[in-house]
């Protein structure tokens, strides 16, 4: 469920308990059992995260531990696409424009950068579990 609505529902929840209770120790109490109620859910929140997050590591291993190029292999393609497209921004349309002396097309690289930067991020997590000895391969 959003978080947001959730705070919503205990800021709603919190005015109807001050209306209710006018004395402060009964008032304090409800509000207690509010605050353990907002906690719960967002402890039961962060565990379903978590096991979603569990999840899909372990798809992730075994699409990598796959012997086949069409599941094993969309990452590297998706990198070297990724490389491809960087050099022909940065070294080949230059070259060609100064060459032809005419503009080259231009990549919009704006999403390109994130997917790179995403596998960049996993790339030097993996280089840290070569150098700890924890990877496999």
């Amino acid at each position: 469920m959003n978080p947001l609505l959730l705070s919503g529902i205990f800021e709603i929840g919190k005015s109807i308990i001050d209306r209710l209770f006018p004395d402060p120790a009964a008032k304090a109490a409800a509000q207690m059992e509010l605050i353990k109620m907002q906690q719960n859910g967002d402890l039961a929140m962060l565990a379903a995260q978590s096991d979603i997050a569990k999840a899909q590591l372990a798809v992730n291993a075994a699409e990598a531990s796959s012997g086949s190029l069409f599941v094993a292999g969309w990452r590297p393609c998706v990198g070297w696409i990724c490389a491809l497209a960087l050099g022909y921004e940065f070294l080949a349309r230059p070259m060609l424009t100064w060459y032809q002396g005419s503009p080259m097309p231009e990549l919009d690289m704006t999403d390109l950068y994130s997917l790179l930067f995403g596998m960049l991020g996993i790339g030097g997590l993996r280089t840290i579990e070569k150098i700890k000895g924890v990877a496999t391969k």
